[in-house]
């Protein structure tokens, strides 16, 4: 069942999140509710603040964007990596690159926006996967950004957090707008107010 997504302006996007453990109840049920939320919406991840829950879970899928991409574009934002579809639980960035790169972002939670953004090329990470099994793996380039972006909703920040200030003040009425529930988004969404 496809849930809503928790807009900008809702206190959860701004949580740390907890862990969690294999116990915890419905786990299977909102996984699977996030994926069939995440496509509904037309997203490549989301995190479980996004759909109003304080955890430490993300799901990313990369395949969708990497099948749809010609050759020359899947070797410089994929390099020797294809797109990725994986759960995320607990998750905890343990080494990043020195090399950054910048490109747009946009996030379920504050639609019909984007901004530039900064991220590692590769990063290394820790983590459960669905099945609780813990997994350490390296990730660049298209999929490092992606996972970086869903693990920071994690840790309470947004990909705005990260552009440049005067981009951020040219965001400021649509965030409002946003935050006051006075847009009409193409998917289901959870305001504060």
């Amino acid at each position: 069942m496809a849930l809503a997504v928790t807009a900008y302006g809702s206190k959860v996007l701004r949580e740390v999140c907890e862990e969690i453990t294999p116990e915890f109840e419905g786990l299977n049920t909102l996984i699977d509710n996030m994926w069939e939320t995440m496509y509904e919406a037309g997203g490549v991840g989301l995190a479980a603040p996004q759909v109003n829950k304080a955890i430490r879970l993300f799901i990313v899928d990369t395949v969708q964007v990497f099948e749809g991409m010609d050759e020359e574009d899947k070797a410089e934002l994929f390099e020797d990596e294809e797109g990725i579809k994986e759960v995320f639980i607990n998750a905890r960035i343990v080494e990043e690159s020195e090399e950054w790169w910048a490109d747009q972002e946009g996030c379920l939670s504050l639609p019909d926006l984007n901004g530039e953004v900064e991220r590692a090329w590769s990063i290394t990470i820790e983590y459960n996967d669905r099945e609780f099994n813990k997994l350490t793996k390296t990730f660049s380039g298209y999929n490092a950004r992606v996972i970086q972006h869903e693990y920071d909703h994690t840790e309470g920040i947004l990909y705005i957090d990260h552009v440049s200030g005067i981009s951020k003040r040219l965001m400021k009425n649509k965030l409002n707008q946003i935050a006051e529930g006075k847009i009409s988004p193409k998917y289901r969404m959870r305001f504060a107010k």
